[in-house]
Formats: C-alpha cells, sequence, structure tokens
C-alpha cells in the first residue's frame, strides 16, 4: 500500500470513530423503561476496533515518515518544515491584517495610526512563503503517492 493510501485509510478510520462515538453520545440516555436505538455495548466494541485499526496505522505511517530518507531528509523532517513555514504565514498574516487596519481621521485633532512596517514588502513576503508551502506541499503529496508502506 501507498504511504497516500495509508493517510486517506486513516483518514476514513477517524471519521468513523468521529461517528461512533456521536452514536455513543446518542445512545448513552433513554427514558426509563425504553431501549437505546443502538447498543452502546456494541458500538463500544466497534469503537475499540477501530481505535486499535487506527493505532496500528498510524504507528506504521509515522514509522515510515521517520525512517523514508529523500535527499537527505526524512518525510517527518519534510512535514514538520511545512508546518512551521504554515505557522510562520499565519502569524504573519494576522499581523499584516493589523498593519493595514489604519483607522480613518475625521478631522485633524484626532490621533494619527501609522503602520509599523512596510505593508507592501511583507504581503511580497507572504506570497513568497505561501510559494514555499505550496511547493512544500506539492512535494510532501508526491511523495506519498511513491513510498511504500510495509504490510507488516
Amino acid at each position: 500500500m501507498k504511504l497516500a493510501a495509508a493517510l486517506m485509510k486513516r483518514a476514513d478510520l477517524q471519521n468513523r470513530i468521529n461517528e461512533l462515538q456521536t452514536r455513543l453520545n446518542n445512545n448513552a440516555r433513554v427514558q426509563d423503561g425504553e431501549k437505546p436505538a443502538e447498543s452502546p455495548k456494541d458500538l463500544l466494541a466497534e469503537l475499540a476496533a477501530l481505535i486499535d485499526e487506527s493505532e496500528a496505522l498510524i504507528a506504521k505511517i509515522n514509522l515510515v515518515n521517520a525512517s523514508t530518507v529523500i535527499d537527505g531528509r526524512t518525510i517527518t523532517e519534510r512535514i514538520a518544515h511545512r508546518d512551521a513555514l504554515m505557522q510562520k504565514q499565519r502569524i504573519m498574516r494576522g499581523f499584516l491584517d493589523e498593519a493595514s487596519n489604519l483607522a480613518p481621521r475625521y478631522s485633524k485633532t484626532e490621533i494619527k495610526i501609522v503602520s509599523t512596517v512596510n505593508v507592501r514588502q511583507l504581503q511580497k513576503e507572504l506570497d513568497q512563503l505561501a510559494k514555499e508551502i505550496r511547493l512544500a506541499e506539492e512535494n510532501l503529496q508526491e511523495l506519498n503517492w511513491t513510498v511504500d508502506l510495509s504490510e507488516e
């Protein structure tokens, strides 16, 4: 199985686990004398099996990500780099929004609010960062479809 297929399976398992959690919560209480629509015991057994399957799959994915070295970097390092770029982008975008939000003055007696940075330059840096994130994401997606997950 390719790493990308394993990642899709992991996402599917997580969705199924979330759905089971909702179904469990919906069947946690009933009126006295009534039966739940679904057996909580059966739902808990199904949940335990899905969580075990998810745990095993996540462990395999993490092992492959940590041990697969391409061009001197592991997939884990590449993911961490992409995540760091995304964090930087999120913070810089918030800062840029604040720096761009200049309050209009309605009279000369009102306090003038000015930006502390060159907004145009910061926007160029953000555009470059977005490009780096896109390339990092493309690289990871390509690796996901070329790297095999061991079936052990």
